[in-house]
C-alpha cells in the first residue's frame, strides 16, 4: 500500500468533486468542494484558475512546518461533475504527481449523513465524478466518502444529489465537514489505515 512516506518529494493533490456556480453551492453534490474549500481557509489560501486545467486550485502546505508537512494542491474543477477527470488528471500531469496522492473527496448515497469512509481505490458506486477520475486515470487514487444518506420516498437520485442539505441536516454540517478536511490532513500526516481507525465509522 502506498504512504505518503512512499512519496514523500510528490505533491498530494486533493480534490473536491462538486459542480461550478451559486445554484450548485449547498447541494449534497457539493460537499468536496466545500471541504476543500474549508482546507484552503486552514492553510491561508485562496483558490485561483488554473492555468494548464479547467479548474481552480490552491497551493501551500499541510501539517506542521518543517519536514513532516505536504505539499498540497487543493482542487475545484470547473467542468462540472461528470468531466471531473479531464482537469483532474491535466493537474496530475503539470504536478507530477503519483495516482495514489490523489484523494478525492466526494458524496456517498449508501452511507449515513455524516459518516465518513476513507479508502483507497474501488469502484465509483454510480458516482460520476469518481467514474470520470477513473476512466482518465484508473482508480488507485484515495477517497473520502461523504455520506449523504438516499432519497427519501420515490425521490430520484439525480434530484436528490442536487437539492440543497435540508435545514436539519445544516445544523450538523459545519462539524461533518470539519471532521472531512480533519480526516485529509490525518491521511497525509499518519497515513490511510490511521486515518481510516480514527475517522471511518
Amino acid at each position: 500500500m502506498t504512504t505518503p512516506a512512499s512519496s514523500a518529494n510528490a505533491p498530494w493533490l486533493i480534490v473536491g468533486l462538486g459542480n461550478p456556480g451559486p445554484e450548485y453551492a449547498m447541494n449534497r453534490h457539493n460537499v468536496g468542494f466545500m471541504a476543500v474549500d474549508l482546507l484552503a481557509d486552514r492553510i491561508g489560501g485562496r483558490f485561483k484558475r488554473a492555468s494548464k486545467a479547467q479548474a481552480q486550485v490552491v497551493e501551500g502546505r499541510i501539517g506542521p512546518p518543517g519536514p513532516e508537512s505536504r505539499r498540497v494542491v487543493l482542487v475545484k474543477p470547473m467542468s462540472y461533475m461528470n468531466l471531473s477527470g479531464g482537469p483532474v488528471n491535466a493537474l496530475r500531469d503539470f504536478y507530477k504527481v503519483p495516482v495514489a496522492n490523489i484523494v478525492a473527496i466526494h458524496d456517498e448515497l449508501d452511507i449515513d449523513y455524516g459518516t465518513l469512509r476513507l479508502k483507497l481505490g474501488g469502484g465509483d458506486n454510480g458516482h460520476n465524478g469518481l467514474k470520470s477520475m477513473t476512466k482518465a486515470m484508473g482508480a488507485d487514487y484515495h477517497r473520502v466518502r461523504f455520506g449523504i444518506g438516499r432519497p427519501p420516498g420515490r425521490m430520484q437520485v439525480a434530484d436528490f444529489v442536487l437539492k440543497d442539505f435540508s435545514a436539519a441536516e445544516r445544523k450538523e454540517l459545519d462539524y461533518f465537514v470539519d471532521r472531512a478536511a480533519d480526516s485529509v490532513e490525518c491521511l497525509l500526516a499518519e497515513g490511510l489505515e490511521r486515518a481510516q481507525s480514527a475517522y471511518n465509522s
